[in-house]
């Protein structure tokens, strides 16, 4: 699964991360009782918070009356039932993550990557991006919001790539996703019957598509530079350090668009978009982790924070002088899915500590992976006392400045 949003157990506390996995179960749930089995692999952590914020802004939200329903066992759950989420906050997520699943399918076809660089392979997989989109629309029409703005948005994005070149704003490349995530999160307020959310939802949506976009140039950045693929950051020459502060200024608005947002129990939208985004920040410049981190080694004494990239692999030699084994490339769509599926199947990516991403190849965290290492407070269930906002009260220290 992909995603920037990716928190660790124990940071989440007992209670919320069962909440979490209501809702990526549902998301997976909704993919598959809509659309079939080969859609769930478009379920991702960030679709997720979609169903996040239109639980939070509902009535009855703490006790999440009817946004539930008991699932069969799941070998992803250790063959285990789960009450898992529910409802048009679940079908909106799936919504989303199907379009914009279809145009991730589409640029790989327009790419050529791998497989893909086959006739008939490509034909297929643009077929599968088409009956996505359709369907995508479909549930979009029925939960009232219109996937248009996320398709034009796509349509715009390749355009303006096209024109990109040295001295182009980085920002004027992120806004297509700007405009979908704000589109998205808007429509959260909508769906919990709470119009008055949706100017701050829309901010924090906007400022969320910019982060989402710079995070993936940074960590793509050293990938596409070795294979010759179009990266936002080489294209328009914007340093790290500017890549970092953007990165750094959008998590404060979406902190700050959160506080301007009515929430019935926000405790979990709050830790996922204020105190988690900043952690995937670090971790993709690679200035601090949870446990399972690996920070870069190579950063000379009085370098700026964040300015040797995302870290390095976990076999990286201690001689910085020894030759480093090559780091293998991403898989193509078609190598990837399959890869997906071992993962999915093995239970890797609810056990394990860490396993290799389908496509990225790149290391991720287990949802249930052992986090001992670090220094998680339960944020969550410490500051039952604090209502939405955990940072404003005397019971517990978040350490958060929002």
């Amino acid at each position: 699964m992909f995603g920037i949003v990716r928190p660790c157990r124990h940071r989440l506390g007992k209670n919320l991360a069962t909440q979490w996995m209501a809702h990526l179960c549902g998301l997976c749930l909704a993919l598959r009782s809509d659309h079939g089995q080969f859609a769930r692999i478009a379920t991702n952590y960030d679709g997720l918070l979609i169903s996040v914020l239109t639980e939070a802004q509902s009535q009855g939200a703490g006790e999440s009356r009817g946004r539930r329903r008991t699932a069969g066992p799941c070998p992803l759950r250790g063959m285990r039932t789960a009450s898992v989420a529910r409802g048009e906050g679940a079908r909106l997520a799936a919504a989303v993550s199907l379009v914009l699943a279809s145009a991730k399918v589409r640029d790989h076809v327009a790419d050529g990557d791998g497989l893909l660089a086959r006739r008939p392979v490509a034909l297929a997989a643009r077929r599968v991006a088409d009956g996505w989109g359709r369907a995508g629309a479909r549930t979009g029409a029925y939960v009232g919001f219109d996937t248009a703005v996320l398709v034009d948005a796509v349509d715009r994005q390749t355009g303006i790539e096209a024109l990109a070149g040295p001295g182009t704003p980085i920002l004027a490349v992120t806004e297509p996703t700007e405009t979908a995530t704000a589109a998205a999160f808007a429509h959260t307020a909508v769906l919990a019957g709470r119009p008055g959310n949706a100017a701050p939802l829309a901010e924090a949506g906007r400022l969320f598509g910019r982060l989402a976009h710079l995070l993936d140039a940074v960590e793509d950045r050293e990938a596409d530079a070795a294979s010759g693929a179009w990266n936002p950051l080489t294209a328009t020459g914007t340093p790290l350090t500017e890549a970092r502060r953007l990165a750094d200024d959008a998590v404060h608005g979406i902190r700050l668009a959160l506080k301007e947002v009515e929430f019935e129990d926000g405790r979990l939208a709050h830790l996922l978009l204020a105190h988690e985004l900043g952690r995937s920040v670090d971790r993709a410049f690679g200035t601090a982790s949870c446990g399972h981190g690996h920070p870069s080694q190579d950063a000379p004494e009085g370098a700026p924070e964040g300015a040797f990239g995302p870290p390095r692999t976990p076999y990286l030699p201690q001689d910085p002088h020894t030759p480093q084994p090559p780091a293998p490339g991403p898989r193509g769509f078609w190598a990837g899915c399959a890869a997906a599926l071992a993962v999915c199947c093995t239970c890797q990516v609810c056990c394990a500590d860490e396993f290799e991403g389908p496509w990225s190849r790149r290391r991720r965290e287990g949802v249930c992976s052992n986090c001992d290492c670090c220094d998680c407070s339960d944020c969550g269930d410490m500051c039952g006392c604090c209502g939405d906002n955990c940072c404003s009260c005397d019971c517990c220290d978040c350490g958060c400045d929002c």
